[in-house]
């Protein structure tokens, strides 16, 4: 019995295989996306009945349940999934593109660019009595220009006779420990108040999202996913390293470019949303990888849905745990993370 099942147009301009294994698991997780989702919608300061909140979607809940609901924890829920969407593709793609399974956002130093972005406007953009000159929403831009900064940095800095994947990393590593420096001096410069804010969002927060940052995330993060499962088969390639994939046909410096502004993206507008969440994009892809494979066009969806649940999960239990206190999401996946990357570094 065949465990492909062929798919093409009718012309047969577009075809592909789908695994059934990976179907299968990507359907489940897809079911376990939702289940949580509707989980975190009930539990929290106020607890609503599932049945309830699916009324809620049919306009039919209570006014202040419905409220609830609706303004504010369905933004929160859905900025979740998609900040956790976009680093774990973010980090499929950069491990992919280095072949090593210890590359991510963070560890290449593209979290830490939009850190240190919105510390600098912060700082910049403060007067005397604490107050910022300019509108808050344009913290989210300073973010994603740091982040994807900071991505062409690193591979203009790797340039000698064509990147190295050893040096890319070696390279990030060092932006990073530079960068987050940076960010400690700039929050200390600065005034004391926003050093304050600046550091509930570097620990990584979806708190007080609204549906301005769901407007704005969701498009982006939607049309890089669309665009990173385009370039999959380009990816598998390059896993071959860089003989192979030459002699396969494919331009490899060319193709790392385009990964480097999909991945660098991805995390930029994740992190300009919600701050530093850190080692999702190093979980996701492992645990998917595990599951499917090391084929991108099966990875790829899995990596998302996992990366959407690990943030899902750790805001609701920063929601949750400690009530009425809230704990940012980035401590809990960071609580995760840090003894997950251990373990890497001695099994790999």
């Amino acid at each position: 019995m065949s465990k492909y099942i062929p798919f093409r147009t009718r012309r047969d301009t577009f075809s592909f295989f789908l695994d059934k294994k990976s179907l299968l698991y990507t359907t489940v997780f897809t079911g376990i996306t939702f289940c949580l989702i509707l989980l975190s919608l009930s539990l929290g300061e106020v607890f609503i009945s599932p049945l309830e909140v699916v009324s809620s979607f049919f306009g039919k809940g209570e006014g202040g349940n419905a409220y609830i609901v609706e303004i504010l924890r369905l933004p929160r829920i859905l900025v979740s999934l998609f900040v956790g969407v976009g680093l774990a593709v973010s980090g499929a793609i950069l491990q992919g593109m280095i072949r090593n399974p210890l590359a991510s956002p963070d560890i290449l130093g593209i979290t830490s660019g939009g850190s240190l972005a919105v510390v600098l406007f912060l700082t910049i953009f403060s007067d005397s009595n604490d107050a910022l000159t300019v509108s808050i929403q344009w913290q989210p831009l300073a973010a994603f220009v740091g982040a994807v900064a900071v991505g062409f940095i690193v591979y203009l800095f790797s340039l000698k006779g064509g990147t190295s994947p050893i040096r890319i990393v070696l390279i990030g590593i060092g932006l990073a420990t530079l960068l987050d420096a940076l960010t400690r001096l700039f929050m200390i410069l600065g005034p004391i108040y926003r050093a304050a804010d600046a550091n509930l969002w570097l620990t990584g927060s979806v708190y007080a999202t609204n549906w301005q940052e769901v407007k704005i995330i969701v498009p982006i993060i939607t049309i890089l996913v669309a665009l990173s499962l385009l370039i999959a088969r380009r990816i598998n390639i390059q896993e071959l390293g860089e003989e192979l994939a030459s002699g396969a046909g494919s331009s490899v410096q060319r193709d790392r470019v385009l990964f480097i502004i999909v991945s660098t993206a991805l995390a930029g507008a994740s992190v300009s949303v919600a701050g530093g969440v850190g080692f999702v994009g190093l979980m996701a892809p492992h645990i998917a990888r595990r599951l499917v494979g090391s084929s991108y066009g099966a990875l790829i969806p899995l990596s998302a849905l996992i990366g959407g649940i690990i943030v899902i999960g750790a805001d609701l239990m920063g929601r949750t745990l400690f009530l009425p206190l809230e704990v940012p999401a980035g401590v809990f996946t960071a609580t995760i993370g840090a003894p997950y990357f251990i373990y890497l570094l001695f099994k790999k």
